[in-house]
């Protein structure tokens, strides 16, 4: 998309933002608005009926109001310095979201907690202001000034100090208005393009599920599997269960758990369930953790080219192929010792179509599901 050049620009003086249109100041956001930071409300105080208070987690377009924290509405009469206007754009000022903005719209009182900050403006138009705080200069800024050991925080004297382009009032809403249209399109794009995913990867998923179930051959001769979710099968082929074509073994975690002896090492690519499901490749090529020598000297070492299932929480029953030698933790299963006679990349695409199974097993149980190596080692393939 291009955009019409203004008559006359000039260079900004700010290296990140260089040239600005000629009529355009550049001035820190201290100078332009008020920032305000939370307060450390105590989770004792927290009850089912009064004022909201808008956590870090609550910095988002939308505010889940069902699940929002509340304090008696008495502190509102000692703490509103700390209520929020409609308006006020919110900044998440510490942890893994920091940086994150959304503007308050709604007119029901709350009350802004710890780890939040406030941006008010009544120089700037505050759409204008929310869209400034998006921009990737805004975040980069922040990037480079946040600071903290073992969570990231940034200040309001490191917001304040952040360089603005301001146009004047009239154009600032004008931009403001141009950008929440052109962001709507863009969104309702990105709709359609999700919607389009979500039926190519159902339809990929079923064709993967008839070829290693039904195989390619339509005129085939079936014969019945004897396991009810399978169904028919092609008369020639065999059923076995995985106990019969491969060792079926759990990964382990060392004890006890957070030791830093044992974990957050360099030594040993440490698999948990969260590396198995955070993506779609067949292949595990690395680990974000490493064990320490010690911590992984005390559980399994899966060798590379070894298929592992994930069988705990809310994402049991997904495969992957490790192209490491790597430690697993407990809530991975791996199947070790794998028969010639079966492919490893048929068998990852086989247990694809079994995750709904394995979940439906796991139901009756209370909890976290989790599944149990007898319930892997009798799933057919």
């Amino acid at each position: 998309m291009t955009y019409p050049a203004y008559p006359e620009y000039r260079d900004s003086g700010v290296e990140w933002l260089g040239r600005v249109p000629q009529e355009w100041h550049i001035c820190r956001l201290k100078f332009l608005a008020n920032l305000l930071n939370g307060y450390a409300f105590n989770s004792n105080d927290y009850v089912d009926d009064g004022v909201a208070i808008v956590r870090i987690g609550d910095v988002k377009d939308n505010v889940d109001w069902e699940n929002v924290k509340r304090v008696p509405e008495k502190q509102l009469l000692i703490l509103n310095r700390f209520l929020i206007m409609r308006g006020d754009v919110l900044l998440a000022m510490t942890g893994a979201t920091i940086g994150k903005t959304s503007v308050w719209k709604y007119d029901e009182k709350a009350l802004l907690n710890q780890r939040v900050g406030i941006i008010r403006s009544h120089i700037l138009d505050q759409e204008y202001l929310s869209y400034c705080a998006k921009s990737e200069s805004f975040t980069k800024h922040i990037e480079l000034e946040c600071y903290g050991g073992a969570q990231e925080n940034i200040g309001k004297e490191d917001i304040g100090d952040i360089w603005l382009a301001m146009p004047a009032v009239e154009e600032q809403t004008q931009i403001a208005t141009f950008l929440d249209r052109e962001t709507q399109k863009i969104d309702r794009l990105i709709e359609k393009q999700q919607q389009l995913i979500k039926l190519l990867q159902e339809k990929s998923q079923a064709v993967i599920s008839h070829a290693v179930t039904k195989g390619l051959n339509p005129d085939a001769k079936m014969k019945d599997s004897g396991v009810e979710w399978l169904g028919e099968i092609p008369g020639h082929w065999e059923n076995k269960k995985f106990s019969h074509i491969s060792m079926v073994v759990r990964g382990g975690s060392p004890r006890p758990a957070g030791d830093p002896t044992l974990f957050n090492g360099d030594y040993s690519p440490w698999v948990t369930v969260a590396e198995i499901t955070s993506g779609n490749e067949m292949y595990l090529n690395e680990t974000n953790t490493f064990l320490t020598k010690k911590g992984s000297e005390q559980c399994r070492v899966f060798k590379s080219g070894t298929l592992l299932l994930s069988n705990s929480g809310a994402t049991l029953g997904v495969p992957k192929i490790l192209n490491i030698d790597a430690n697993a933790n407990d809530g991975v299963v791996g199947f070790e010792n794998l028969s010639n006679d079966v492919d490893i990349e048929y068998a990852y695409f086989y247990l694809t179509t079994m995750t709904d199974d394995l979940r439906e097993r796991t139901k009756q149980g209370a909890g976290q599901p989790n599944l149990n190596t007898d319930i892997v080692k009798n799933g057919s393939s």
